[in-house]
Parts: C-alpha cells; sequence; structure tokens
C-alpha cells in the first residue's frame, strides 16, 4: 500500500476519522481470519487491485465530498477508490459486528468485504464514510476471499443511487472500479464455479453502524464496549438529542424505531424488496444497507422474495418487511436491555416504530392514489381490493400506479380494463375485469369526494409514483455489456435514474415492464447471495 504525496488532488477531503479516535481498536495488528473481542474495529490495509479501471462514477456524490468530476476520472482516483494507494488522512479499518441471519444468531459477522478508508466531513459540516466493498481480506472474512465481482458491483453503485433519487433514505456509492483481476463465484451454489471480473465499489453513508453493531457485544456481555459504542453513535450521529445518559438512550431508540419506519414505508412505496434483512444489514440511521439480492415488484405479489436462499421460506418476502423491520427493532432492544436495565420503556420505544409505519401507510397509500388525505373508513377496503386486484392481474405495480394518473372519475370502466391489458403479464381474465369493474367505480366514487382537480391529482401522483426503477432486468442487461467492455448502458441507467419521476425522451427502453425473456433468465428475478 502506498501513500500519496501530501499535497495532491485529494486535499479537499478532510478526513476526521473519530469513529477509530474514540471507539476501542483490536490490538492485533496481524490481518487473519479470527474472532476479536473487546474492540470495534480491526486495523486493516485494502489488497492491491491489478490493473484498475473505472466503469462508473457519481457526479452528485463526488461533489458532495468535495471531488470535482476531473479528479474522478483521473487515474489517481481510480488508484485510491480501488485500494491501492491511500490519500491523506484515510485510516483504513474493518468493523466488528453481529447479527441474525434469516431469524437465527449468527454471533460475530463483520465487515468481511468491506474496508473503511476514514470519515470525511465536508464543507457544509456533513459526515460521510467512505468504504471500500470488494477490497480484500478483513479479520472477519470467515470462510470468503473478501472480494467482490463486477455483476454485484454494478448492482449495488446503480441501486444506491437510484434509490437517492427515488427518494428513499439509503446509503449512497461514489464509484465503482474493475480491478483488473478474476474472481471465483459459484453464482448457483451448484457446485460449477466460474471466474468473474473483480469490481470494488466505494459505499459512501454519514455512518454504516448497524443494529447487529450493538447485538454482538451484548452477546458477548461487554457492556464496557457495547455503552462506548452507544455514547460514540449518540454524539455524532444524534448530536441534536443532547449528551448521552439512561433516559437519553430510549429516546435515541424511539428515534430509531421512527427512522426505520419511515424507510420500510418508502420501500413498500416504491416496491422495493430488500431481500437479505438480517439484522446486521438494519442501518442504525434508517438507511438502505448492503444491496445484495434485492428486486422490484415485477407482478404484484406480496410474497415474492427476489432472494433464491429465502425461496422457501420467504421470509424476507415484499409483504413481510414491515413486519420483519419490528422483529430486528425487538433484537436491537434486547441488546440494549443491559444497559437501560428496565423493558416496559423499550418496549413503549418499540410502539413508535409501529404508530410511526401505519401513519406513514396511511400517508403513502393517499399520495399512490391521488387523495388529499387517507379515510380509514373507506379507504382501507379500497386499498385492500386494489392489493387483490393488482395480484390476481399479475399486474406491474410501478407501472399501473403511474398510468393510473392518467384516469380521472368520468372515464368509462373500460379504461381500468386497458391499464390493466397493457400493465399486467397474463390476458386479463373474466374474473379481474369484474374486480376492476367494481374497484374503479370505488376509486372514482372516492376522488369525486375529494373534488380535486385532475390535473393537480396527476401531478401530485407523478410525483411519488416513480416512472423509472432499476429492474433486475435492466440492471442484467448493463452488466452484460459491462463484461464486454461496455460501460454504455451503466452510464444511461445512472442518468435516467437521476429523474425517476419525469418522463424522458429517448428512454422509453427504462419505463417498460419484464419482458418474457427476462422471467427465468439468471440475475433477471431472483438473486443468490453469491457474489
Amino acid at each position: 500500500m502506498q501513500n500519496s504525496s501530501a499535497s495532491n488532488i485529494f486535499d479537499a477531503l478532510n478526513f476526521d476519522n473519530r469513529f477509530v479516535r474514540e471507539l476501542p481498536a483490536d490490538p492485533e495488528p496481524d490481518n487473519y481470519r479470527r474472532q476479536v473481542y473487546q474492540a470495534c474495529y480491526s486495523r486493516v490495509q485494502p489488497k492491491t487491485a491489478k490493473a484498475p479501471r473505472l466503469v462508473a462514477y457519481s457526479s452528485e456524490m463526488a461533489e458532495i465530498i468535495g471531488l470535482s468530476e476531473e479528479t474522478c476520472r483521473t487515474d489517481e482516483f481510480c488508484q485510491v477508490f480501488a485500494g491501492n494507494r491511500l490519500a491523506p488522512g484515510m485510516e483504513p479499518y474493518a468493523t466488528c459486528y453481529g447479527g441474525h441471519q434469516f431469524g437465527h444468531w449468527a454471533g460475530q459477522l463483520g465487515d468481511g468485504r468491506a474496508i473503511n478508508l476514514g470519515d470525511i466531513v465536508n464543507v457544509h459540516g456533513q459526515r460521510w464514510a467512505l468504504q471500500l466493498k470488494g477490497a480484500g481480506l478483513t479479520p472477519y472474512s470467515r470462510s470468503a476471499d473478501g472480494l467482490a465481482v463486477l455483476r454485484s458491483s454494478i448492482r449495488e453503485f446503480l441501486c444506491s443511487e437510484a434509490m437517492h433519487h427515488l427518494g428513499v433514505p439509503t446509503t449512497r456509492a461514489l464509484s465503482v472500479i474493475l480491478s483488473g483481476e478474476q474472481v471465483v463465484r459459484d453464482m448457483f451454489y451448484d457446485g460449477n464455479p466460474q471466474l468473474e471480473a473483480g469490481a470494488v465499489v466505494c459505499r459512501t453513508a454519514p455512518s454504516f453502524t448497524r443494529f447487529g453493531s450493538f447485538q454482538i457485544f451484548a452477546a458477548r456481555d461487554d457492556l464496557e464496549t457495547l455503552k462506548k459504542l452507544i455514547d460514540y453513535t449518540i454524539r455524532t450521529d444524534f448530536p441534536h438529542l443532547g449528551e448521552p445518559s439512561k433516559a437519553l438512550y430510549l429516546q435515541w431508540f424511539e428515534e430509531v424505531c421512527r427512522k426505520t419506519a419511515e424507510m420500510v414505508a418508502h420501500w413498500q412505496r416504491v416496491g422495493f424488496v430488500h431481500g437479505v434483512m438480517n439484522t446486521d444489514n438494519m442501518s442504525i440511521l434508517g438507511l438502505t444497507i448492503d444491496y445484495g439480492p434485492y428486486g422490484w415488484l415485477e407482478n404484484y405479489d406480496p410474497d415474492w422474495t427476489p432472494n433464491t436462499t429465502d425461496a422457501q421460506g420467504r421470509r424476507y418476502r415484499f409483504g413481510n418487511q414491515p413486519t420483519i423491520a419490528y422483529w430486528n427493532l425487538v433484537q436491537l432492544a434486547n441488546a440494549l436491555y443491559p444497559i437501560i436495565q428496565k423493558a416496559a420503556p423499550l418496549e413503549e420505544a418499540l410502539s413508535a416504530y409501529s404508530a410511526t409505519y401505519e401513519n406513514a401507510w396511511q400517508n403513502m397509500m393517499a399520495g399512490k392514489l391521488g387523495l388529499l388525505s387517507f379515510d380509514p373508513a373507506s379507504d382501507e377496503t379500497l386499498c385492500a381490493d386494489l392489493a387483490t386486484l393488482l395480484k390476481t392481474a399479475e399486474t406491474d405495480m410501478t407501472l399501473f400506479y403511474r398510468n393510473l394518473a392518467d384516469l380521472n372519475s368520468s372515464d368509462d370502466v373500460s379504461a381500468i380494463h386497458r391499464l390493466l391489458e397493457q400493465c399486467s403479464y397474463k390476458a386479463l381474465r373474466t374474473e379481474a375485469r369484474e374486480m376492476a369493474s367494481l374497484w374503479f367505480k370505488a376509486y372514482q366514487a372516492r376522488l369525486k369526494r375529494d373534488n380535486r382537480s385532475n390535473a393537480d391529482r396527476q401531478q401530485s401522483m407523478n410525483a411519488v409514483n416513480p416512472l423509472y426503477v432499476l429492474r433486475n432486468y435492466l440492471a442484467q442487461q448493463a452488466i452484460d455489456l459491462a463484461e464486454q467492455d461496455d460501460f454504455s448502458i451503466v452510464w444511461d441507467l445512472l442518468d435516467t435514474l437521476r429523474k425517476p419521476y419525469t418522463q424522458q425522451t429517448g428512454r422509453e427502453q427504462f419505463a417498460k415492464k419484464r419482458p418474457d425473456w427476462a422471467k427465468q433468465r439468471a440475475g433477471c428475478s431472483m438473486l443468490s447471495c453469491s457474489s
């Protein structure tokens, strides 16, 4: 690992690195797989990439942290964000955390293929952690190699930025860079591993602290380190709450519950399915984190999961995400209990999740349907009947809600039939037609009660119902070309997804429902955790 010169194009990056300054470090300097105790992180160095080459970068994220587009196009940028060199102020480390995976305690997990370069504070006083994913082994790599491949790296890079522009709380991405090396992966877990192009993503977030970051110390009865991490998190990531105390811990936990509820409501709004809602993949800031086998609902099915590992139990299916988020918060509450030592206040704080999610869901559905406000007396049934209709007709969720804005209270019922025919993945049968007619009449009557102009309603609906989302088959098309050294679709998608609610001339191919050929093709529907 080479350090860059003291004065170079990265001097604008103001590294603060409070995490490594204020929290206990692993005393073992050597980088080998092991259990790490009484430490929040281990110091590591990224692996040297053979021949770094830029695939894409986010100009918005670069500007936020203080880098110009000109800088992002330099070889020096590639060298630093592939892990070959350290810019001044970088202090690489990997964090220790545990977690529940698919409902079972997994013990120590940690940053197995993520290496934090450090935390910067930008000109606006915002803190951003820079993290390389796929830059080599850490003490937490377990049986893995610490690397990542191009296909998963492109998916994470594009989805992070797409979710931000959709208005969903999320981690961000700065860049994706080819390493110039080949990585062995068994994509289908069928005993036929293959060589794939290696890559490194630079992820960014105000903090990468997870529920599991607290769980590991509670599980080990290391209450001293647990308290240090809680106090650090409040002072650094929740400074508006005040100085840490036992009473403030509960206030902090309640805010975590609310932020988590708001995040999941946004997932449901845009039809996003995370796929791996383990507690180690839940951000303490209520950000979408760790983009693995994710997906968007194509045909509306609340029981769909994009994760092949979850195909049997469907624990992380779309319709179960609100429940799983609550379950995960209960596990976080259990981790905090030894410090707070009272169950009732934690249970009361947990109730904030349910109340926040219910309110967010009602507002979400009112917005998606173009209603001035949600009326439980009528709208609960209206929404439930619509969900049944969309599932029965195998309707594309994104396109249905987007095109629903074009219908109005004076249209004939044939309008809803045409809409479903355009957006569904199978022929519209008699049962679905009758169901659609009944629902549309109820919807029209509901719109008349609001007495809202069609133009005003359409504008408000189009502001919350996206036209463009990162469908898995679109990401796969970008990956297919990128593996042939053509990054054009990566850039086209990145540009299109910057304005997901605005119709863009010449980008019609990104606003179509999934083609038949993509339903079963690898990478276009369900995905494995192999990356």
